[in-house]
């Protein structure tokens, strides 16, 4: 297999596909995909014409995905602005081809790529971020579940678990702004909830509620970011927060917990609080000990970290992120955040402005460098 000759056809075929009428973004994400198989079947089949062979998978590929991301924005346009609260009275297969996409013959991080990918309308480049992989080793992935499942008999759905995580990822890429499916991933948890009594799912549906609870509030007029001490809670939807914490607060009475739960209790400690000052820091740290307890996550740590430094001080903060990988994303905006805490401008400055260069998000780019350009002014005013 010559990797060259690939890497050199891409450049063209993403053009092509331009010129067809494909947006740059699923253009990218078709030839991605078209590589992923031609790394797979040239070294057995290579083709006479390689071009116009990776020409064709693309764009099948494009369409595919158009037609999946078409259906999925006729079932969202069927749907209210905000999720109304109670069980829901919509039915349709949604919620059954994440159970038949999380198969019982694919590993669960494949399971999840594939459902996300295939049902829940994310791009290979927005998986690769949630995962924290580079999006060639998503894109390998993906294209290794659906060679395990083709030919196989959809009649063994997954489980639960493996269900709740697309869930969740869903709904955060679509709170992150990007694409707008937090309305979406909440209604299919509604349906999960009515279905299933599991405290997990009760605890998830409590998550999405307190954090969308808040959705209004996280953006100025321009489209800037709001960070979350400066937030107008008046905006926020308190019927909303009055639903979830009481969905919550059954689920926790069953002494099940787990990780959504843990996650909506934190949620709520911050939706209780009058202002930004009366939050309840010190438990809410308690809250991402039992996290870090039950996923060992790293980035649960990182933000375990920030509860630490508004708890016990900055220096306590940045003691925790120490032990922290600092490779890891967001590492260096939340040290940037902490010095400033602990009355260092200049070097929070610094870590803003390095922070911005790295930023996953448009929204979080720009929030970040206005955050260096404003400590630069102090220091230099």
């Amino acid at each position: 297999m010559d990797e060259t000759l690939l890497r050199s056809l891409a450049p063209s075929v993403l053009g092509i596909l331009g010129r067809r009428g494909a947006d740059f973004t699923a253009a990218e994400d078709a030839v991605q995909d078209a590589l992923v198989e031609a790394v797979r079947v040239w070294p057995e089949d290579r083709p006479r014409d390689p071009k116009g062979w990776l020409v064709t998978v693309a764009w099948r590929r494009f369409l595919d995905a158009t037609r999946a991301d078409t259906a999925r924005r006729r079932r969202e346009g069927r749907l209210d602005e905000e999720p109304a609260p109670g069980p829901t009275s919509t039915v349709d297969d949604t919620l059954q081809l994440y159970f038949l996409c999380a198969h019982p013959s694919l590993t669960p991080s494949s399971a999840v790529a594939l459902t996300l990918r295939a049902v829940g309308g994310l791009t290979t480049r927005q998986i690769a971020q949630a995962y924290l992989v580079p999006e060639a080793t998503m894109a390998q992935r993906i294209s290794r579940a659906k060679r395990t499942i083709s030919g196989v008999r959809f009649d063994r759905p997954g489980d639960v678990a493996m269900v709740l995580r697309v869930l969740y990822l869903v709904f955060n890429e679509g709170y992150s702004g990007d694409i707008d499916l937090a309305a979406e991933a909440i209604r299919l948890t509604r349906q999960l909830a009515a279905a299933i009594d599991h405290p997990e799912v009760a605890g998830l549906l409590a998550l999405m509620l307190l954090h969308h609870a808040r959705r209004a509030a996280r953006t100025a007029p321009d489209g800037s970011l709001v960070p979350l001490a400066e937030q107008d809670r008046g905006r926020w939807d308190t019927r909303t927060i009055a639903e979830g914490i009481g969905i919550l607060q059954s689920a926790l009475a069953r002494d099940r917990l787990g990780e959504y739960q843990a996650q909506a209790a934190i949620a709520a400690l911050h939706a209780d609080a009058l202002t930004a000052e009366e939050t309840d820091w010190v438990q809410i740290v308690e809250w991402y000990d039992e996290l870090v307890r039950l996923t060992d996550s790293p980035v649960v740590r990182l933000n375990r970290a920030v509860a630490v430094g508004e708890a016990h001080g900055p220096c306590a903060g940045l003691t925790e992120l120490a032990a922290l990988d600092a490779s890891l994303p967001r590492h260096t905006a939340v040290a940037a955040y902490l010095h400033e805490r602990d009355g260092d401008p200049a070097t929070a400055a610094r870590l803003y402005a390095e922070a911005a260069r790295t930023a996953p998000t448009l929204a979080e780019r720009d929030h970040l460098t206005r955050q260096a350009a404003r400590l630069h002014t102090r220091l230099t005013g």
